[in-house]
């Protein structure tokens, strides 16, 4: 497919509260298609599409500042950033592991529930991940879950997945359970979210309830302009660097399903 083929068209201005319900118009071989900003299915099929979209028209920078908040902190700390061992959740097209390997993690594993996620990121960044699997954290098969038990991971991250409820409370909790304790989590999340005014996922409540019981201790917090909103406004998100003390034990994990 050449880039004659494709025609992308953003609306002016959409009417959408923050970070929702914004779509655009793709076309391919004269076939026009609306596509919601969340049919990444539809979005990593095209190359460059997703950079296109997200980087260069709405300047996101995610995974940039929240790999730098985490490198801050690992400078503060015994561990060298080549030290770490990383399973990156929802990891796309690999735009977070490709800067996780720039600040000198050299084994990441990346995982994601679209299978066009994980091909995208064979096709655009080979040399990103030493393992991905397209997967349900809350539905994975015994191979999955003997091979992920057995990686040795110090460190995780999600960027751009939580609070839409992309990844559920009970499906993060498993992910964040394959982390040795003491490790490194590093996550991004819409402001509102974190501090619980309109999340619906439960995340911000199973946050707070992990820092309650002293199963993460926060390191970092740091407010920053996700991207832009296709009305031009900012997105403003925290990015959030903590350490693992201890696993989310089951009887927390069952009030969120």
């Amino acid at each position: 497919m050449t880039d004659e083929t494709i025609n992308v068209r953003i609306p002016d201005r959409s009417s959408a509260e923050q970070g929702q319900g914004e779509y655009f118009f793709l076309t391919v071989n004269g076939r026009t298609e609306k596509i919601s900003f969340h049919d990444y299915d539809k979005i990593y099929s095209i190359p460059g599409l997703y950079e296109k979209l997200f980087y260069d028209r709405y300047k996101c920078n995610s995974p940039e500042v929240v790999c730098s908040l985490l490198e801050k902190n690992l400078e503060q700390s015994d561990l060298d950033s080549s030290e770490l061992s990383v399973l990156d959740i929802g990891a796309g097209n690999g735009i977070v592991g490709e800067v996780l390997k720039k600040i000198g993690a050299e084994n990441i594993v990346g995982l994601d529930i679209i299978e066009e996620a994980e091909e995208a990121a064979w096709r655009d960044r080979p040399e990103v991940y030493q393992r991905y699997y397209t997967a349900d954290l809350t539905q994975l098969t015994e191979k999955e879950k003997y091979e992920l038990t057995n990686t040795y991971f110090n460190c995780l991250t999600v960027v751009a997945a939580l609070g839409f409820e992309d990844i559920p409370p009970h499906a993060f909790s498993a992910g964040y359970n394959f982390i040795d304790s003491p490790g490194w989590f590093a996550f991004n999340i819409k402001e509102d979210f974190l501090e619980n005014k309109t999340d619906s996922s439960g995340f911000s409540k199973l946050i707070n309830e992990m820092m309650n019981d002293n199963l993460i201790d926060l390191k970092d917090k740091h407010l920053y302009r996700h991207r832009l909103c296709q009305d031009g406004t900012p997105l403003n998100y925290y990015a959030v660097v903590a350490e693992k003390k201890d696993d989310v034990p089951e009887d927390m994990v069952q009030q969120f399903l």
